[in-house]
């Protein structure tokens, strides 16, 4: 990792007669890369609070206690975006993301509040998607009808399963009853919905996950998210595992759903990802073709293109050390330039979890590097029979997205 210096408020200036392009400009530094074309540019916007912390979140997110503030909050927010201007000068914004954390906790004025700012600050495309997560213990018919006023137009709501057993041993907020009116209330106001679920619950059993599955699939969403449970480390559940499905039980499973959502007409895009014709959620597609992403709040994380090199950026993850630092106008823990030996595995990370592959220019256009870079890796994932590809496409094969993260690190540098 190449360290660089940050630009922002408290670090040197350029002389007066700059413009902010210019300004970005100066601290550029010509290397090996040479991107013809910037990829498009996304917005992520971290809430870091929620109700309750679930045992098996390992998402940078913390207890509401007494209260979260959000006047603050909301102002260190267009703080952090205002300071990172100079790094995306001109640049248009193609979806926005509104993740956390519990971003439904937030008011309908604050939410107003922060679109207003975005839409101040940046050039936002017409057709820009912006999506929020939400819970459903924390739905309000008129909130919901406020954030949809204000600009949302795309809901991602955290169900997880529709068996009240199971949302206690997960630790939600909701009940079933309480995620059967979040996903009404999400129908008769926005046209456009994501519903997550997990599979491979405790003590779930097959037929429990196809009831599951089949709940979500009688709303009709748009766009479903079909996540394995995983014991993540520094989790509660790391610490106290319960007990879970076997891997044969959980393969059972994931052969189920899939065609349950085939059955549905539900495209299976990407490794979690399922949608109805072109519902695909761009947001994350632009994640998964290694296109840039400005994050900002407490721990977010940001990717962003230069002609001549790639940057990676990380906030503070405590939300008061977050605004202590914005105060000061240094938000960045942590900043970072790619080296150009990982980006091949950067974007081979990315990309192969798309099912239906890129195309082979796609490396060239997002890297700045020509595809012999990582000729040897593809030819032996080819050899083994991981991969496939021709002179339009390359995608990982059924035995590649089985055995995707073998399939990945081959791309190691």
């Amino acid at each position: 990792m190449i360290p660089i210096k940050p630009i922002g408020p408290g670090n040197a200036t350029p002389p007066s007669t700059s413009t902010p392009v210019e300004a970005a400009a100066a601290f550029l530094k010509p290397g090996s890369l040479h991107l013809a074309a910037l990829p498009p540019l996304s917005l992520y916007v971290h809430f870091p609070w929620c109700v309750r912390k679930c045992p098996y979140c390992d998402f940078n997110s913390h207890e509401v206690q007494g209260g979260f503030p959000e006047e603050d909050y909301l102002a260190a927010l267009r703080a952090d975006l205002e300071s990172a201007l100079p790094l995306i000068w001109g640049r248009k914004i193609y979806t926005i993301f509104i993740g956390g954390g519990t971003p439904s906790l937030m008011s309908a004025a604050g939410l107003d509040r922060l679109l207003s700012d975005i839409r101040t600050l940046l050039p936002i495309d017409s057709a820009a998607e912006v999506t929020m997560e939400a819970n459903p213990g924390t739905f309000e018919t008129d909130k919901f009808k406020s954030y949809r006023a204000s600009g949302v137009n795309r809901l991602s709501i955290g169900i997880q399963s529709f068996n009240a057993r199971h949302l206690q041993a997960l630790g939600r907020i909701h009940d079933d009853k309480e995620a059967h009116k979040a996903v009404d209330i999400a129908q008769a106001n926005f046209d456009n919905f994501n519903l997550d679920l997990m599979y491979a619950l405790p003590s779930q059993t097959l037929e429990e996950a196809r009831r599951d599955v089949a709940t979500a699939i009688r709303f009709t969403p748009p766009h479903l998210s079909l996540y394995h449970l995983t014991l993540e480390p520094n989790t509660y559940f790391a610490k106290y595992p319960p007990v879970v499905p076997d891997d044969d039980a959980s393969a059972e499973m994931q052969d189920m759903l899939q065609q349950l959502t085939s059955d549905a007409g539900y495209q299976h895009y990407e490794v979690s990802a399922y949608a109805q014709a072109g519902r695909q959620a761009r947001h994350n597609l632009n994640y998964w073709q290694f296109g840039d992403y400005l994050g900002i709040g407490a721990g977010a994380h940001s990717k962003i293109s230069f002609p001549h090199r790639i940057v990676r950026q990380m906030r503070f993850k405590q939300p008061k050390t977050y605004m202590e630092h914005m105060q000061s106008g240094r938000p960045i823990q942590e900043e970072f330039e790619l080296e150009r030996g990982d980006l091949g595995f950067e974007f081979m990370l990315n990309a192969l979890r798309l099912n239906n592959g890129f195309e082979p220019n796609l490396f060239a256009e997002r890297t700045g590097m020509t595809l012999n870079a990582i000729e040897k890796p593809l030819n032996a994932a080819e050899i083994k029979g991981l991969l496939y590809r021709d002179y339009k496409l390359i995608r990982p094969t059924e035995l590649g997205t089985r055995f995707l993260n073998d399939l990945q690190q081959m791309f190691l540098n």
